[in-house]
């Protein structure tokens, strides 16, 4: 998290992915409910935050979000990536601050500016994978022997 605990007080949407801070930060979690239950917050500034909660378990957090989005576990590249892309494609970022607060302008392999970002985001997979997903190469192992213990390998149980 990069900001205080306090600020999450004047969030419109709080969007929590894979944890579970009702459960594991129970006093900073008072916040979050804070914003909630804010009639001046929330979309279109009114009825509260609304909160968010994509986790592969559903938990105390989820009782209390507004949305809960079920993914499934082991898929966290795709839903990323699928998110970034959303954002790119429909313009939904800050574009000032992005290019003057962040190294956003320098993620792009081969050019550095955000419209090379936008194009790559309009040709690319919704996991963010520029060439089509194939599976990786089979290595042959062998495999090791079978061991089984031999009368000359057991400690002998003599009576002394």
């Amino acid at each position: 998290m990069t900001n205080h605990w306090r600020d999450i007080k004047n969030a419109d949407l709080i969007l929590i992915n894979g944890a579970n801070p009702a459960e594991a930060h129970p006093v900073g979690f008072q916040w979050f409910v804070a914003a909630k239950n804010d009639p001046k917050r929330g979309p279109g500034a009114g009825g509260g935050a609304k909160i968010i909660h994509a986790d592969p378990r559903f938990t105390r957090t989820s009782a209390v979000a507004d949305i809960y989005a079920r993914i499934r576990t082991g898929t966290d590249v795709a839903y990323f990536g699928g998110l970034i892309n959303y954002v790119l494609q429909n313009n939904l970022f800050h574009d000032e601050y992005v290019r003057n607060y962040t190294n956003a302008s320098t993620a792009s392999r081969t050019d550095s500016s955000l419209d090379t970002m936008r194009r790559t985001a309009s040709t690319t997979s919704p996991a963010g994978a520029t060439r089509p997903m194939t599976p990786p190469p089979q290595r042959r192992t062998p495999t090791p022997p079978v061991c089984r213990p031999t009368a000359r390998s057991m400690p002998s149980r003599s009576a002394t």
